[in-house]
């Protein structure tokens, strides 16, 4: 097991669309590279972390948001959403733009459709912090970040705070 260094904003891999992932060509390194994406989310107090976050143009995600305390380890592999209701808006940060928080508007449950680690697929619904780990981890899959959905007041307060930011990153 290996912690991972997480990308940072600005880096090429988290603009670009990951593409899906032949299972069957990844099935030997999964388990390994899986061990090392779940110890790097805990050891930097995430709930989720994606593939481009530690320098991987694949499309896997992992998520844990201890429901209720408990550990539920979700793994997706190919994720794709299938339906989205309702609204929330709370404050959402990202491993990749450490220290960086704005509040921001997403569908309150979110239902999706994934390969788990044994290449099973699967469905997931999720209400709440799951709905937005979900929308926030698949976005990461699909090249973008949580601030490119900021409005432009938004942006233009979130960049320079972003440049200051930059400076304390290693």
């Amino acid at each position: 097991m290996a912690l991972l260094r997480i990308t940072k904003h600005g880096e090429t891999v988290l603009k670009k669309p990951s593409p899906p992932v032949d299972f069957e060509a990844i099935k030997k390194e999964l388990p390994g590279l899986l061990r090392d994406m779940w110890a790097t989310m805990y050891a930097a107090h995430g709930v989720g972390l994606a593939a481009p976050q530690i320098g991987l143009n694949l499309r896997i995600a992992v998520i844990d948001v201890k429901h209720e305390g408990q550990s539920k380890q979700l793994v997706l592999i190919n994720p794709k959403i299938l339906h989205l209701e309702g609204a929330q808006e709370e404050e959402e940060g990202c491993l990749s733009i450490p220290g960086l928080y704005s509040k921001l508007r997403r569908a309150a449950k979110a239902t999706i459709s994934a390969l788990d680690e044994e290449g099973r697929p699967y469905e997931a619904s999720g209400e709440g912090l799951l709905a937005r780990a979900f929308q926030h981890e698949i976005d990461h899959l699909d090249g973008k970040l949580f601030i490119d959905h900021l409005g432009l007041a938004q942006r233009l307060k979130v960049a320079r705070i972003l440049k200051d930011l930059k400076k304390t990153w290693n």
